[in-house]
């Protein structure tokens, strides 16, 4: 299913707006809204669910408290999504180690009525996604799930577009290298290490 990036911003900036004017009631609509994929986004960063949650919800309490910047943003949508990767940081930054035990597989939703082999290829992903340097799976989270250009990806990342592509480049590389060998576009790629 396609997201529109543009109508999902302004979604996002119409709740924003609701928070202006109504206060802190009203930022269940924009958790409701966004809490699924900006959690995805922020586990990227942290490799840890509660510590991806953290992060979001205090991104969210930012907005509470001046919810007018993500209103009057250019962007909404990108904007909120640099203030969960700023978060993320914060927490890792306070957490001062990581810990790799704890996967991204726990972030699925799982439906009991999946197939077994459409779970076991899920978590196939997920796993050679944590496998990856987090400035190759944010890129990729973003580009792929919130379906965000190059150009919007290096607002949220604060990084060149050329940066951002060649991240993703390489990330596509690797990924196809660490899910058995398979080729990317139809070309057999050798893994190069950024």
């Amino acid at each position: 299913m396609a997201i529109d990036s543009e109508s999902y911003s302004e979604n996002v900036r119409a709740c924003a707006v609701r928070i202006t004017e109504s206060g802190a009631v009203a930022i269940g609509g924009l958790y409701d809204l966004t809490a699924v994929r900006l959690v995805r986004f922020a586990a990227t960063i942290t490799r840890n669910q509660h510590d991806a949650e953290d992060a979001v919800s205090s991104a969210l309490l930012k907005v509470v408290s001046n919810a007018s910047k993500l209103a009057e943003s250019r962007s909404p949508w990108p904007y909120l999504l640099q203030m969960v990767r700023n978060e993320s940081l914060v927490v890792l930054r306070r957490k001062r180690r990581w810990s790799f035990a704890q996967g991204l597989v726990d972030l699925l939703p799982w439906n009991r009525v999946d197939h077994l082999e459409q779970e076991d290829s899920i978590r196939a992903v997920w796993t050679a996604l944590r496998q990856l340097p987090t400035e190759q799976s944010e890129v990729v989270v973003l580009k792929v799930w919130e379906e965000l250009t190059f150009a919007q990806i290096a607002d949220v990342l604060g990084i060149p577009p050329a940066t951002a592509a060649s991240r993703y480049r390489y990330a596509l590389v690797k990924l196809s290298y660490l899910l058995e060998g398979e080729s990317v576009e139809g070309e057999t790629v050798e893994v190069k290490h950024e």
